[in-house]
C-alpha cells in the first residue's frame, strides 16, 4: 500500500484519518466478501458445515487468486484455475479432487503446506460448477486494486463472526490487533513472532504497519526488503485448519516466511524458535488437555495452565529491549502458587509497564474477561518493573457484538494515554480513581502477593455487561464456562494420577 504524499506523515497519522481510511477502503472488499459468503448456501446444500465453509472456499479462492496475481507458475500444469474452469460435470469434480491431492504432493513447499491432506466435502458436480462460476464472476479488478490479501482477511473475519462456525476461537478482533501493533511499533529489520498465530492477524497487520512506514518497503535496501518478506515474521499454530488459513493469508500478503510452523509452541518446537525483537499474540484459553504439562524442558515453573506457559515462553523469548503485547485472561493476573511465581519473574526480567483491561464480549468465549499486557525485556534479570499503569476499558462499556461492533475508535483514549514511545516510557499522568488510567507501584503490587487483578471503577448499573448480551451470547458464555471447568477437572485428575503413580514407583 503506497502512502500518498498528500496524506499525513506515517508517524503522525490521526486516529480518525486512519479509521476512515481503513473502513472506506474496505467498502468494495466488504461487498465482495458478502458475495463470497453467500456461496455458503451452495455449500450448505451439499451438506457442508459452518466449520468447513472457509476451508472449502480457501481451496477454490487460492486457485483463482494465483491466477489473478500471476503466480500460477508455482502450481503444476494441469492443476490451475483455467483447467478447473474448462472442465464440466463429474469430470470437473473428479479433476478437482485430483488437483487437491497433486497440489499437496507435487508443488512448491509453500503450496504443499497449504494443501497438505486437503480434500473436498463437495459431492454434487452442479454445486462445484456454481462455485467456480460465481467466484469467476466476482469483481476481481476492484479486488486487485484494494489487495487480494484484504479480501481474504475480510472472509476470515466474516467467518469468525458466525458463532456457529466456531472459527472465532482462532480470530482476534482486528481493531484490537491494530491498536496493539500501533503501540508496539514493529520496525524494519526486527524479528516479529506470534507463538499462537491462528489465521495470522498479528503477522498481517504488523507487516502492513511496516509497509505503511516504508512506502511498501520501497524505501528499504534490497537485502532489507528480502529480510522483511522472508525472515521478519514467524510463529507457530497448533490447529491444522487454522494453519492452512494462516499460510494462505501470509502468501496473499507477500509474506514468504518458512517459519510459520504447524506445531506446538509448548513443545521443543517452541524452544527452538529464534529470539524476537517483538512478540504480538493471543494465546489459546484453557488448560492443556488431560492435565499435561509442556514437553519442553526450559521452563522454570511447571503448570498445566496454557496461558501461564505461553507467558513464560514470551518473556523468555524476547531479546533485551524486546517489546511484547499479549492478550491474557484474568486468571493469569490472580492465580496463586506458580501463577504468582511467574508474575514475579515477569516483573523482574521485564518492565511490565501497562495493562489494558478489555471489555467483555469481544472474543469467541463471550464471558471470558481479558487483558493486554505490554512489557519490555530488561537488560538485567531483576527489578525491571517499578510501576504498572492500568487502563480500564471494561467498566461502563457496551457489550460488543453485531449490534455494537468493536472499532479502533474505542481504543483512541487509551492510545493517547499510552504515549508515543513503544516501550511505554512516555510521560504519563494518573487520572485518579474516578477515571480510567491509573498507576500502581511495584511495592503496592508486592503487598498484594503480586496479584495484578486490580480494579477501581464500577459499572453504573451494577449489572455488568452481561445484562445487555444477546441470548445466544449468554449460551456461548455458559458453554465456555462449563468447558473451562471440565478442562480444569481434567487437569486436576491428571496431576493426582501423576502423584499416585509417583508414590507407587517410590513404594
Amino acid at each position: 500500500m503506497h502512502v500518498n504524499s498528500e496524506e499525513p506523515a506515517a508517524g503522525a497519522v490521526p486516529l480518525t484519518y486512519l479509521y476512515h481510511r481503513i473502513n472506506g477502503a474496505m467498502t468494495s472488499t466488504q461487498d465482495i466478501v458478502a458475495k463470497l459468503w453467500s456461496l455458503c448456501h451452495v455449500l450448505r446444500d451439499d451438506g457442508i458445515t459452518y466449520h468447513e465453509y472457509v476451508t472449502e472456499l480457501t481451496f477454490l479462492l487460492f486457485l483463482k487468486m494465483m491466477k489473478e496475481t500471476g503466480q500460477q507458475s508455482l502450481l503444476p500444469k494441469g492443476n490451475r484455475w483455467d483447467d478447473l474452469e474448462n472442465a464440466d460435470g463429474i469430470e470437473q469434480l473428479n479433476l478437482y479432487r485430483r488437483m487437491l491431492v497433486d497440489l499437496g504432493t507435487a508443488s512448491s513447499p509453500r503450496v504443499q503446506a497449504i494443501f497438505n491432506n486437503a480434500k473436498t466435502a463437495l459431492r454434487q458436480p452442479k454445486n462445484l460448477k456454481k462455485l467456480v462460476q460465481d467466484i469467476d464472476a466476482l469483481d476481481w479488478y476492484s479486488a486487485r486494486q484494494e489487495g487480494l490479501g484484504d479480501l481474504y482477511e475480510g472472509l476470515l473475519e466474516r467467518n469468525a463472526a458466525e458463532k456457529k462456525s466456531g472459527a472465532g476461537q482462532y480470530f482476534t478482533p482486528r481493531p484490537l490487533i491494530e491498536c496493539m501493533v500501533r503501540l508496539i511499533k514493529p520496525q524494519p529489520g526486527e524479528r516479529v513472532q506470534d507463538p499462537a498465530a491462528g489465521t495470522g492477524g498479528f503477522v498481517i497487520i504488523a507487516d502492513r504497519y511496516i509497509k505503511d512506514q516504508t512506502d511498501d518497503l520501497f524505501e528499504l535496501k534490497e537485502h532489507e526488503q528480502i529480510f522483511q518478506k522472508r525472515e521478519a515474521f514467524y510463529g507457530v499454530e497448533l490447529v491444522p485448519d487454522a494453519h492452512r488459513l494462516l499460510l494462505m493469508n501470509a502468501m496473499l500478503h507477500g509474506i514468504e516466511s518458512d517459519l510459520l510452523l504447524l506445531d506446538d509452541t509448548l513443545s521443543p518446537a517452541g524452544q527452538s524458535l529464534p529470539k524476537a525483537n517483538v512478540i504480538l499474540t493471543n494465546p489459546p484459553f484453557g488448560t492443556k488437555k488431560g492435565g499435561g504439562r509442556p514437553t519442553r524442558d526450559d521452563f522454570t515453573y511447571l503448570t498445566s495452565n496454557k496461558q501461564l506457559n505461553f507467558l513464560q515462553h514470551i518473556y523468555r523469548d524476547l531479546l533485551p529491549g524486546g517489546r511484547a503485547a499479549v492478550v491474557l485472561p484474568d486468571n493469569v493476573l490472580f492465580e496463586e502458587g506458580v501463577g504468582q511465581q511467574i508474575r514475579a519473574d515477569l516483573m523482574n526480567k521485564c518492565n511490565l509497564h501497562t495493562v489494558l483491561r478489555l471489555p467483555t464480549g469481544i472474543f469467541y468465549a463471550q464471558g471470558v474477561k481479558t487483558n493486554v499486557l505490554f512489557f519490555t525485556r530488561g537488560k538485567t534479570e531483576k527489578g525491571n518493573t517499578e510501576a504498572v499503569w492500568y487502563y480500564d476499558l471494561r467498566a461502563n462499556m457496551p457489550s460488543f457484538g453485531k449490534r455494537t461492533p468493536l472499532t479502533l475508535e474505542h481504543f483512541a483514549e487509551f492510545m493517547k494515554c499510552y504515549g508515543k514511545k513503544s516501550d511505554g516510557t512516555s510521560k504519563r499522568t494518573d487520572q485518579g480513581e474516578e477515571r480510567r488510567f491509573r498507576c500502581f507501584d511495584r511495592e503496592f503490587i508486592a503487598r498484594r502477593g503480586d496479584n495484578l487483578d486490580i480494579s477501581w471503577l464500577k459499572d453504573d448499573d451494577g449489572k455488568g455487561n452481561l445484562a445487555l448480551a444477546e441470548p445466544d451470547e449468554i449460551a456461548v458464555l455458559i458453554r465456555a464456562r462449563l468447558s473451562t471447568a471440565m478442562e480444569e477437572m481434567d487437569a486436576l485428575v491428571g496431576i493426582l494420577e501423576g502423584e499416585d503413580n509417583e508414590q507407587e514407583n517410590n513404594g
